[in-house]
C-alpha cells in the first residue's frame, strides 16, 4: 500500500465498540418487546411486534454501519491534517504539541522532549500523504461488522416469540435471554478493561434495563 499507515490498532472493531453495538441492538429490540401488552397481544400482534423490532435493527444497523465509515474518514482526515500542520511548522515546541496530542493522555505524560523530537523526525519521513482520506477494505468489514452485531442481536430476543405461543411466556424467555446478553457482553468487556467480571455484568444488565425504560417512555 502507497499511503502511510495512519492507525497501527490491528484490530477492526475494538471490544467497547462490538460492546456498544450489541448493547445498542438490545435496547432497540426490547423496546419493542417489552412495550407488547402480552395481557391482550394475539397473533397479529406478536407478528407487528417482530416485524417492527427487525425492520428497525435493520435500519438502525445500516445507519449505525454507515456513521462508522464517516468517523474512520473523519479520523484518517485528522490524522492527515496533523501531519501537514507537523511538517509545516519550524517551531520545534509546537511541533512537540502537535505530536504530543495526538497521543494517548498517559503515553505523552512519559515522554521527553527528545521521545517527542524522535516521533516528530520520524513521521516527517513518512511519505507524502494522499489528498484526501480514503476507505481500505478492512474499513467496509468494520462497517459490516457493526451492520451484523446491531441486526443479528435482535434474533435470539425475538425468536421465543416465534416458537413459543403464549405471549406472556415468550416474553418471559425472552428477557431472560436479553438479560443473560447483557451479562455475557459486560463479563467480557470487564475481562478487556480489567474490571470485575460479575460486577460489571450485572451493572450492564442495569443499565440496559434503565436505557429500554427511558427508550419506551420517550416513546422509542
Amino acid at each position: 500500500m502507497t499511503q502511510p499507515e495512519l492507525e497501527s490498532d490491528s484490530r477492526i472493531l475494538s471490544p467497547p465498540e462490538r460492546f456498544s453495538e450489541i448493547l445498542f441492538g438490545l435496547i432497540m429490540v426490547l423496546s419493542f418487546t417489552c412495550a407488547m401488552s402480552v395481557a391482550t397481544a394475539g397473533k397479529e400482534d406478536v407478528r407487528e411486534m417482530l416485524v417492527g423490532a427487525i425492520g428497525c435493527n435493520l435500519a438502525w444497523g445500516i445507519v449505525d454501519a454507515v456513521m462508522y465509515l464517516l468517523n474512520v474518514l473523519a479520523g484518517r482526515g485528522r490524522s492527515i491534517a496533523l501531519l501537514r500542520s507537523l511538517r509545516g511548522t519550524s517551531d520545534a515546541a509546537l511541533a512537540h504539541r502537535i505530536v504530543a496530542e495526538a497521543l494517548p493522555p498517559l503515553v505523552a505524560s512519559t515522554l521527553k522532549e527528545s521521545d517527542l523530537e524522535s516521533i516528530r523526525e520520524q513521521l516527517r519521513r513518512l511519505p507524502e500523504p494522499p489528498a484526501r482520506p480514503w476507505l481500505e477494505p478492512r474499513d467496509w468489514r468494520g462497517a459490516a461488522g457493526v451492520f451484523l452485531l446491531v441486526f443479528l442481536s435482535t434474533f435470539p430476543v425475538v425468536v421465543p416469540f416465534v416458537f413459543i405461543g403464549a405471549p406472556a411466556l415468550a416474553l418471559r424467555v425472552s428477557n431472560g435471554i436479553a438479560i443473560a446478553m447483557l451479562f455475557v457482553a459486560g463479563y467480557k468487556l470487564a475481562l478487556y478493561s480489567g474490571l470485575r467480571p460479575a460486577r460489571t455484568g450485572l451493572a450492564m444488565v442495569t443499565v440496559g434495563a434503565v436505557l429500554v425504560a427511558v427508550t419506551i417512555a420517550l416513546g422509542g
